[in-house]
């Protein structure tokens, strides 16, 4: 499979204080590339956030705002690219907050969740949290919460998943956003 596996941080509760993003490249079920930023959400950061992913705000005080990383990865997000994330829901949410926030054009693209995956291939675990998953498959999940660190555990749910069930199972869970 060819896909791109993303995962975002918040500042807050806000869908638009995105604070660190990650994406992960996949071709042929390979890991090829990866692209980690911290981002500047130009929002207050929230304790409980912090706890969970523990960017406070000086980390982020030189880093670029959304905007000005956008045109570096934009062209990854079109009507033919797969991009995957586990709770997809809020990752694209947060996206789409994000380009909201900064006037840019919404891309479309398709769109898989391995949390929806995860439930249906392995509907004996407990749970399907990202950790649980993870820990389940053998997969190395470094740093729980860390962008980069789950986009390349949610890549590799995927790449699992399409090696032991194969792609038409997995293609009926593929949605577009638009």
């Amino acid at each position: 499979m060819n896909f791109i596996a993303m995962d975002f941080e918040t500042a807050n509760r806000s869908a638009s204080s995105a604070c660190s993003i990650a994406l992960v490249m996949v071709r042929d079920n390979k890991v090829v590339d990866e692209y980690y930023s911290l981002i500047n959400p130009e929002e207050q950061f929230e304790y409980r956030n912090v706890q969970v992913h523990g960017i406070h705000p000086e980390d982020v005080q030189a880093a670029p705002k959304f905007n000005e990383i956008w045109p570096s990865f934009s062209p990854l997000f079109s009507p033919h690219s797969l991009v995957v994330a586990h709770n997809a829901r809020f990752d694209i949410r947060v996206l789409q907050a994000m380009l909201d926030k900064y006037g840019l054009a919404r891309p479309n693209f398709l769109a898989l969740d391995t949390l929806k995956t995860s439930r249906k291939f392995h509907p004996e675990l407990p749970n399907h949290k990202l950790n649980t998953i993870s820990a389940a498959l053998e997969i190395d999940l470094q740093h729980h919460h860390h962008a980069l660190s789950d986009s390349l555990a949610c890549a590799q749910i995927l790449i699992h998943d399409d090696e032991h069930f194969s792609d038409e199972p997995i293609k009926k869970l593929v949605q577009l956003i638009n």
